[in-house]
């Protein structure tokens, strides 16, 4: 059973810098499009960083980019996303997906196959 777990989301400091952790079980992050994905109370789900298949391209949308890295270690089947210089609207519960099938993009409705249970960040002095 394929599955994503995030873990290290939490409260942090507006300026301040989190890193969270993806970790896959029961397939290959390698031969997937990995994105990150954020929910505001409110809002609709938007994409923050997607990475395609074998790390050939790396989106990054407007709000974070120059802010927010995304990593993958393939020998931990993990991947990272780094957040710095964090702003309170940053403030949302951050979930990961896995899709074997996306080329490019990072909407997501294009993630069909594999979504984590997310993990909440929290921006706030």
């Amino acid at each position: 059973q394929r599955q994503l777990v995030e873990s290290g989301g939490g409260l942090v400091q507006p300026g301040g810098s989190l890193r969270l952790s993806c970790a896959a079980s029961g397939f290959t992050f390698d031969y997937y499009a990995i994105g990150w994905f954020r929910q505001a109370p409110g809002k609709e789900r938007e994409g923050v960083v997607c990475i395609s298949s074998s790390d050939v391209r790396t989106y990054y949308s407007d709000v974070v980019k120059g802010r927010f890295t995304i990593s993958r270690d393939s020998a931990k089947n993990t991947v990272y996303l780094l957040m710095n210089s964090l702003k309170s609207e940053d403030t949302a519960v951050y979930y990961c997906a896995a899709d074997s099938l996306v080329l490019d993009g990072c909407e997501a409705s294009k993630y069909l196959e594999v979504w984590g249970q997310g993990t909440t960040v929290t921006v706030s002095s």
